[in-house]
């Protein structure tokens, strides 16, 4: 796109990131490092979107994720680059439980995402007609995949539907708070789709894949936390683009995007901001209202994603009271299968899972619960009061814990999580085949490559690097842009 002549600009371009998720922070922090000029906007007071911490009995704890994969180097690269290297944390404790089929029972190892290549691993959590079900596999014909293929009903077809309901869901419910039965495989368990591709047993694919990782020798924690907690990684990202010359400007909703000779205008609802390029790491529901006009195929696109919304649940009790019950013993926490009926997912043990938690609260034990999933909404709407009472009764039944909690806090995530369905890549790349045909605007967040931190920090740098060649490429065919500063309407 050729450009005008008879504006002032700095020569290095100037980027607009729409959004202040941890996505947007690291597109602009990414971009800052390249020369460009950034201003960041973030419709709401707070910056870090599903990551934040708050305060339950005068300590402060993650209120949304609370851990990142390691064995990814974004999100623990970022956190090194902003400060807080020295503040990393694994996990003091990974051993994890399944609360099914009445009994807390120990999480199976050796398999991916539930997935076993062992089914000797799932005595007691399988039933003996499901361990029967599994011994048939190797004698199956092929499943066909094609381009892709929900993971429950594949990983069904070839090892019976109690491991999907008993391992699998729970499982991945933890991390897309989804039904596995409309999972994408090739979206949420790559690994396991390129196995499935090749046809043959799944039980020999998963071993495959184990052997393989072995020989990687991949060391040191699969994943990592903050001492202080993951929330605190936006502000200190957020400090690092200030101190880079980074604007961010919170409380600051973008209500439309127009194209114009020169760039882009993007109209807040007290002025109008020109900028060289833009980088949109909002939701989709934002990013589809924000494209109608411009972009109407990858807005239509971006409308039809949708979302699983959730709780959290967090609960501080006298460590002394949890004691004397022997409630709880050295465990990180607990899944919950769909199957068995029960309001919470899962429950995580903070002051065993995490030892700053500990050291921070010697005399109290937290805990949290998530309650919620795709499709059951419901529960949302309980009051707080409610949500904390049937927490404790599930909590009660799994554990033995009778303690009352000093202290509570509920957190709801409404929209949280973007569904990954049959399909979701080829939407996906449909998004950004028409995104790019407009000039120097790139998407990036949860909704396009994955959503752990890891991924959406890796969206926001291929966002960030691509606006950054594109702009390089119009500065130098543009020379007369080096000339000065351009300004912002309504400045």
């Amino acid at each position: 796109m050729q450009r005008s002549t008879n504006r002032v600009d700095t020569g290095t371009g100037h980027v607009v990131v729409i959004g202040g998720g941890i996505a947007g922070l690291a597109a602009a922090h990414r971009l800052l490092a390249t020369g460009l000029r950034v201003t960041l906007l973030e419709a709401t007071g707070r910056l870090g979107g599903k990551l934040m911490t708050g305060d339950i009995a005068g300590t402060q704890v993650d209120l949304g994720a609370e851990s990142m994969l390691a064995r990814r180097p974004e999100a623990v690269d970022l956190a090194r680059a902003v400060g807080l290297g020295d503040r990393l944390q694994p996990p003091a404790t990974a051993t994890a439980a399944v609360w099914t089929r009445g009994e807390l029972r120990p999480m199976p190892k050796g398999h991916v995402m539930g997935v076993p290549g062992d089914p000797a691993a799932l005595g007691g959590v399988l039933s003996p007609e499901g361990l029967a079900r599994i011994a048939q596999e190797r004698d199956l014909t092929p499943t066909a995949v094609g381009d892709d293929v929900a993971v429950g009903a594949y990983v069904a077809d070839r090892l019976g539907r109690e491991v999907v309901d008993r391992l699998v869901e729970p499982l991945l419910g933890g991390v897309y708070a989804g039904d596995a039965y409309r999972l994408s495989m090739r979206a949420a368990v790559p690994q396991l789709f390129e196995v499935a591709r090749e046809g043959g047993s799944l039980l020999d694919g998963v071993q495959r894949i184990q052997q393989q990782a072995a020989a990687r020798q991949q060391t040191g924690p699969v994943f990592q936390g903050i001492d202080g907690g993951i929330g605190i990684l936006p502000e200190a990202v957020a400090d690092a683009v200030r101190a880079r010359g980074g604007e961010i400007l919170t409380a600051t909703p973008v209500l439309g995007l127009t194209r114009t000779a020169d760039g882009w205008d993007i109209r807040t609802d007290t002025r109008v901001i020109t900028a060289d390029g833009i980088v949109l790491a909002t939701p989709a529901w934002s990013a589809s209202t924000l494209l109608a006009a411009e972009s109407p195929a990858a807005s239509v696109e971006l409308a039809g994603v949708e979302y699983a919304s959730m709780a959290l649940v967090t609960l501080a009790f006298r460590r002394s009271d949890v004691a004397a019950t022997g409630a709880l013993d050295g465990r990180s926490g607990f899944l919950v299968p769909p199957v068995d009926g029960r309001t919470i997912k899962a429950s995580t043990f903070s002051t065993h899972k995490w030892q700053w938690v500990a050291d921070a609260a010697p005399d109290l034990f937290v805990l949290r619960t998530s309650v919620g999933r795709y499709g059951e909404e419901d529960h949302l709407h309980r009051e707080d009061t409610e949500l904390v009472d049937v927490s404790l009764r599930d909590l009660a039944e799994a554990t033995g814990l009778t303690a009352k909690p000093v202290d509570t806090e509920v957190t709801r995530w409404i929209g949280g999580l973007p569904q990954y369905p049959v399909g979701h890549l080829t939407r996906v790349a449909r998004i950004r085949d028409e995104v790019a045909k407009l000039p120097a605007l790139r998407v990036c967040g949860a909704v396009y490559d994955g959503v752990g931190i890891p991924a959406c920090i890796a969206s926001a740098h291929r966002a960030a690097d691509e606006i950054a060649a594109d702009l390089a490429g119009e500065i130098i065919a543009t020379p007369t842009l080096v000339q000065g500063t351009r300004s912002e309407a309504g400045q």
